[in-house]
């Protein structure tokens, strides 16, 4: 019998007008946004970092499993590469993001660009990024072996031109 879960998901870090660099779907795609958050599972209370493709309802989903094109899975990695980079530095900033300039980088793709940016429409960030920050860091060497892994696995693959 599988005990049923239900997750309680908050974004921090979001990918948003993903639309328009979707691969072949570009433009033509339910998916609008991808983000990293903070999810919190209501059989045990903990709280892990997750990834999230938003469709153009805006609906957190059920928890259901779901097929992703392998373009998604790439940016999704992107995503997180861009945003563990970003947390090495964030001790900087008080609340470990610049309220007046909440972009993390623009990431050119597909003749536009993979936005990523501090989620502001989260009425909690200010706590929410400090505990992603502190799970970001208590998962480091988890996160950090499969990043080792993922680089030596694209520097074995050489230049992809």
């Amino acid at each position: 019998m599988k005990i049923q879960t239900t997750v309680k998901y908050k974004p921090v870090i979001v990918s948003e007008s993903y639309e328009h660099i979707d691969g072949r779907f570009a433009q033509n795609t339910d998916a609008k946004s991808l983000s990293l958050g903070l999810a919190q599972r209501s059989d045990n209370g903990k709280t892990d970092i997750t990834a999230k493709v938003w469709g153009c309802s805006g609906e957190t989903g059920s928890g259901h499993s779901e097929e992703l094109p392998l373009h998604r899975v790439l940016d999704l990695a992107i995503l997180i590469c861009r945003s563990s980079l970003y947390f090495q530095d964030a001790y900087r900033f008080p609340k470990l993001y610049d309220p007046d300039h909440t972009m993390i980088d623009r990431i050119g793709l597909q003749g536009g660009a993979m936005n990523v940016s501090v989620c502001t429409e989260n009425p909690l960030i200010d706590e929410d990024i400090k505990l992603f920050s502190q799970i970001l860091s208590e998962d480091g060497e988890l996160v950090g072996e499969r990043l080792r892994v993922l680089s030596r696995l694209l520097k074995e693959m050489g230049d992809y031109n």
